[in-house]
């Protein structure tokens, strides 16, 4: 072997050593991070709280865009709202990027199980690549390992359920929005709090379940998604929890329904809006969705209540004195 190639073999075992350690992060901002993951090279972004106290394990949220996004879209304050929310709750957001053929990362999916496009079908190894952000996140900021979330929209929302199934060791609780269990198996480590949330309208992922009016152009390019009530029934019985419903809100154009006494408090929530389509609770309108989303309630808002309320239910009693 020549100079030339020793010298090149060293250099790119130096790159590999320093790309294998991740820096500390120390100052909030948003940051754009990359690493190995699968022989692929994934992306994500990352956004820390100028409220977060320095040194302070602080809760982490996952969110994962829709199938045909990507993590610059999801990470849009005025579609979304969540850096907004990170901001006020206090929480470290991650916005990870799916798997996609084309360099900047545009039209993105993630493998959830049956759903959807590329990364189904080359079946990508996202529980993987999430649980390799987290780690990398963790390496670089004090996370509560006992407050990680994840949250999704759509094939986003799928995904977040395919966590629950596979890494319910990792996650404390996941919020569904506008995405219904699409797994093919699901057999969770333990019990995990589970909040879904969907349009009766939703044009897309259906509330009754079916494939929607996309299949009659092309039954190849869809997917059979299961129902919004057997997607509720299902993680009421992973978690044992009690068969009736509390509700917990009720406003003209929403109402959520929690099931609670499940093992190890981790409680089910279903909210249902009337209207609003396929689309983000509260958020802004997102050029590819048709109408606007409902404002009945936001999301981000009830998703953060309904992890706060499951974090202390969890919460062994403190002793009378």
């Amino acid at each position: 072997m020549g100079w030339r190639a020793r010298l090149l073999g060293a250099l790119l075992l130096a790159c590999g050593a320093l790309s294998a350690t991740a820096s500390p992060i120390s100052a909030p901002g948003d940051y754009r991070l990359s690493l190995q993951h699968g022989g692929l090279t994934r992306h994500y972004l990352l956004h820390v709280p100028r409220s977060l106290p320095p040194g302070q394990p602080a809760p982490l949220l996952l969110a994962l865009h829709g199938g045909g996004g990507h993590m610059e879209l999801q990470a849009d304050d005025a579609k979304y709202g969540l850096i907004s929310k990170s901001e006020q709750a206090g929480f470290i957001a991650v916005f990870p990027n799916g798997s996609s053929a084309f360099p900047g990362g545009r039209l993105a999916t993630w493998n959830a199980g049956n759903c959807c496009g590329r990364a189904r079908d080359q079946g990508v190894d996202d529980v993987g690549f999430v649980r390799a952000v987290v780690a990398d996140v963790q390496a670089r900021l004090p996370v509560d390992a006992r407050r990680i979330y994840a949250t999704g929209m759509s094939n986003g929302a799928m995904m977040a359920q395919r966590l629950a199934c596979e890494a319910a060791d990792l996650f404390s609780g996941i919020a569904a929005v506008a995405g219904t269990d699409n797994t093919q198996q699901c057999s969770p480590a333990r019990p995990i709090a589970v909040l879904l949330i969907h349009a009766r309208d939703d044009d897309h992922v259906l509330f009754g379940g079916g494939a929607g009016p996309q299949a009659f152009r092309d039954r190849s390019q869809v997917t059979e998604f299961r129902s919004v009530p057997a997607t509720l029934a299902g993680w009421i019985a992973r978690n044992a929890c009690q068969a009736q419903a509390s509700r917990v809100l009720e406003r003209p154009g929403a109402y959520c329904d929690r099931y609670a006494a499940c093992r190890g408090g981790a409680a089910v929530q279903l909210c249902v809006t009337d209207s609003g389509g396929h689309a983000w609770p509260g958020g802004g309108t997102v050029r590819r969705a048709k109408g606007a989303p409902s404002q009945a309630l936001s999301a981000n808002e009830v998703m953060w209540d309904f992890f706060s309320r499951t974090e202390a239910a969890a919460q062994p009693a403190t002793p009378a004195k």
